[in-house]
């Protein structure tokens, strides 16, 4: 797919998601550790963790609605991207929820924002498996004629160049 937001010839989209999935991830094993502990310092980092995620996953939502634009309609990519998208929102809402309901002592989350992240960990588990089945399946944000011996995206000359 040669359309979408790309920098330096990679998808942006692809570039920003690493953020928001380590940072979200990350935070509910925090909150797996405050459970444990019940040390205060944990809840916190947890409730900022989670409030750099959202806004790396707000970001990088754009980029990837403008790549599943690009996608030719009627195609299993099309469809298999609005699922992946749909259900990142949903990942995102759920984090939000779990953060505005930790806002009041952001030291000792409730029970139910702890929930919420559980939850939206396990529906991310699916959105990132639909994320690698376009790319690794359906070639959504791979050169055309990429191969192990591409010439760099850096050089202007096409993937499919042989050297």
């Amino acid at each position: 797919m040669r359309e979408g937001a790309k920098l330096l010839g990679h998808p942006i989209h692809q570039m920003l998601i690493v953020f928001p999935l380590g940072l979200l991830a990350t935070s509910f094993f925090f909150d797996i550790g405050w459970l444990v502990t019940k040390a205060e310092n944990i809840g916190i980092v947890a409730y900022w963790m989670i409030f750099a995620g959202v806004i790396g996953g707000l970001i990088a939502a754009v980029f990837g609605l403008i790549d599943w634009l690009a996608i030719p309609s009627q195609t299993r990519a099309k469809s298999i991207g609005a699922w992946h998208g749909i259900g990142n929102v949903g990942v995102v809402l759920l984090f939000i929820g779990s953060w505005l309901l930790r806002r009041g002592n952001p030291a000792t989350p409730p029970m139910a924002a702890i929930v919420l992240s559980a939850v939206a960990v396990c529906i991310a588990l699916v959105t990132g498996w639909l994320g690698g089945e376009m790319v690794d399946r359906l070639a959504i944000g791979v050169d055309e004629g990429a191969h192990v011996n591409a010439p760099s995206s850096l050089s202007g000359r096409p993937a499919s160049e042989q050297r």
